[in-house]
């Protein structure tokens, strides 16, 4: 078990079907060409009622965070155990700072969160198959979805640390993504032979 009360799972001893789809360790490419192994470890998710009791930070849980494949994915994606790559909890936490500068709520888009290997959105691979990423599309009563709110926010995403990627805005933009990049997190106490 983790400290989060949640089992976690080598997905290389996942079943065959899982592996297909969630492709743990496996070298992808990014949206520059850039090889990255997807995560190998995750955490076992085994409902939803569980998945809106873990806190990841003081005012994020695990839902918030993985919503995307229990709704858009491959079939057996949406059933439970879901899967969700252990670095979900970095992510987290800098939400959690960005509210705190802030000082106010933030929102997660609905395809904002972690999104495994086979989900549409992720043509070529991102940090989302990571769970290491996520799509803000509110802050307080404030919506992203125009330069001057978008900057705003990705300035101060930016200012939480040099590992903090915020994407600059583009014409139709209606959230703020931001980013750590290719995180994989091999937990304590596990081994990655």
């Amino acid at each position: 078990m983790s400290e989060l009360d949640l089992e976690v799972v080598d997905g290389l001893k996942l079943s065959e079907e899982h592996r297909k789809l969630l492709r743990p360790g496996e070298p992808v490419e990014d949206e520059n060409g850039n090889s990255h192994r997807l995560p190998r470890f995750f955490f076992s998710v085994p409902n939803w009622k569980r998945a809106h009791e873990i806190k990841l930070a003081s005012h994020f849980t695990l839902a918030e965070l993985m919503t995307v494949d229990c709704r858009e994915a491959d079939l057996l994606l949406e059933e439970f155990p879901h899967y969700v790559p252990c670095a979900v909890t970095l992510i987290a936490r800098y939400l959690e700072d960005l509210r705190r500068e802030a000082d106010a709520v933030i929102l997660v888009g609905a395809n904002g969160g972690y999104r495994s290997p086979v989900h549409q959105r992720n043509e070529p691979k991102s940090s989302h198959c990571w769970a290491t990423a996520a799509d803000i599309y509110r802050v307080g009563s404030t919506y992203l979805d125009d330069e001057k709110s978008i900057s705003k926010y990705a300035d101060m995403a930016q200012s939480l640390g040099p590992q903090v990627f915020a994407r600059p805005y583009t014409q139709g933009d209606d959230h703020l993504h931001i980013d750590l990049g290719f995180i994989a997190v091999t937990p304590r106490n596990w081994s990655e032979e």
